[in-house]
């Protein structure tokens, strides 16, 4: 199936081409939609399935096509639990926003910094993605309204009960709208979901995606440990001294990306980057420049990578850690497909540790940790 046969515009298309994206996943052929129907929906799939692009593609579609309102009135609301997936999300947003008609603003809410920008920021804003606490910060300043949003989202919402928001939760629902489009997201079809669906009054379309498992016992994992100052050195070393001959690098953001590919390609290995930030034309060459092995190291952010399908891939390397544990597991099942073995590298600085730990209990299984102090980067 192709993103054109799921019914979204050519401005939308647009940039799903530009984000080298080559086919939907299977939540998104099955939810979007839905979505574009103006039918409620309760998602059921796990984080890393492409979830997020499942309602910010068909929502962008639609808004489009409205009227600029340039107010305080918010018309899509997103709550999610955590200020790193409330930054992920509208990330997600900002990069389909490039070739729609018209410019819409999109903007990203959560406690733990000054509210101050935000009050002054909100005029204008379309688009909303919150945690609930400071969205009623928000609302209690007067810097917004939620009385007239067309669009609800809930992402994990599985989680926002689980975390305390119960209460807060509460009250913004008595401030919205009773007809609007309610879109839930979920790993799991728990008891507490199935209250919000009773509180909010809505008997949404139910799609549930099955999670693909990662077979783990197919990929060796290795983790190093370095420093910040040797981490770089060190990627160059490894790639060099083991003659990795591809491999898919993770960066935690455009930037990262962009720096280690070119520091990568100034000690004479081959390398690029794909990220949002990247031209259509650029992004697309890149990727498949990897594909055919014109490129020895492909350096991606989660947003992109996720994109990125390759059968044989042997080697994923984390050379900065992703934000979940879901995140990584999914990071590393880019390699070890199709009945293959494949490798998982990590590198793991000292503030990285704790984070790191986390990631292992949560999969279940003790990642072998090198020493790197012992080695001589020098010229590396």
């Amino acid at each position: 199936m192709s993103f054109e046969s799921l019914g979204l515009s050519h401005n939308i298309i647009k940039s799903v081409r530009k984000l080298g994206f080559l086919k939907p996943f299977l939540i998104q052929e099955q939810t979007v939609p839905v979505i574009l129907s103006g039918k409620d929906l309760m998602g059921i799939a796990q984080t890393g399935s492409g979830k997020t692009a499942c309602f910010v593609m068909p929502i962008l579609d639609k808004l489009q096509n409205e009227e600029v309102k340039k107010d305080r009135n918010i018309q899509v609301l997103v709550l999610a639990p955590t200020r790193e997936l409330v930054i992920q999300i509208d990330e997600v947003f900002r990069a389909f926003t490039d070739n729609l008609k018209r410019e819409i603003r999109t903007m990203a809410v959560y406690g733990g910094v000054s509210i101050n920008p935000q009050m002054k920021g909100m005029f204008g804003v379309e688009v909303l993605v919150a945690t609930p606490g400071r969205l009623l910060d928000l609302i209690d300043n007067k810097a917004l309204s939620i009385s007239q949003i067309s669009h609800l989202v809930i992402d994990e919402a599985d989680k926002m009960f689980q975390l305390g928001f119960e209460e807060e939760m509460n009250r913004l629902f008595s401030m919205m709208p009773a007809t609007k489009q309610t879109v839930l997201f979920s790993a799991t079809l728990n008891d507490k979901v199935e209250e919000i669906k009773s509180r909010l009054t809505i008997d949404p379309v139910v799609v549930e995606i099955k999670q693909n498992e990662v077979d783990l016992d197919k990929i060796t994992q290795i983790a190093y440990h370095v420093t910040a100052e040797t981490k770089g050195p060190f990627l160059r070393y490894l790639i060099k001294e083991q003659d990795i001959k591809q491999a898919l690098v993770f960066a935690s953001s455009s930037r990262s990306a962009d720096h280690l590919a070119e520091k990568l390609k100034k000690n004479n290995i081959p390398a690029t980057a794909v990220h949002g930030k990247k031209s259509q034309g650029s992004r697309s060459g890149n990727l498949q420049d990897f594909k055919e092995g014109e490129t020895r190291i492909l350096v991606a952010t989660d947003l992109i990578g996720r994109g990125i399908h390759i059968e044989s891939l042997e080697v994923v390397i984390n050379y900065e850690l992703p934000r979940s544990p879901l995140d990584y597991v999914h990071r590393i099942g880019r390699t070890g497909r199709a009945n293959e073995s494949g490798t998982a590298i990590t590198l793991v600085t000292d503030d990285d540790l704790p984070h790191f730990r986390v990631i292992q209990k949560k999969m279940g299984k003790r990642i072998e940790m090198k020493r790197t102090d012992g080695i001589n980067l020098h010229g590396y």
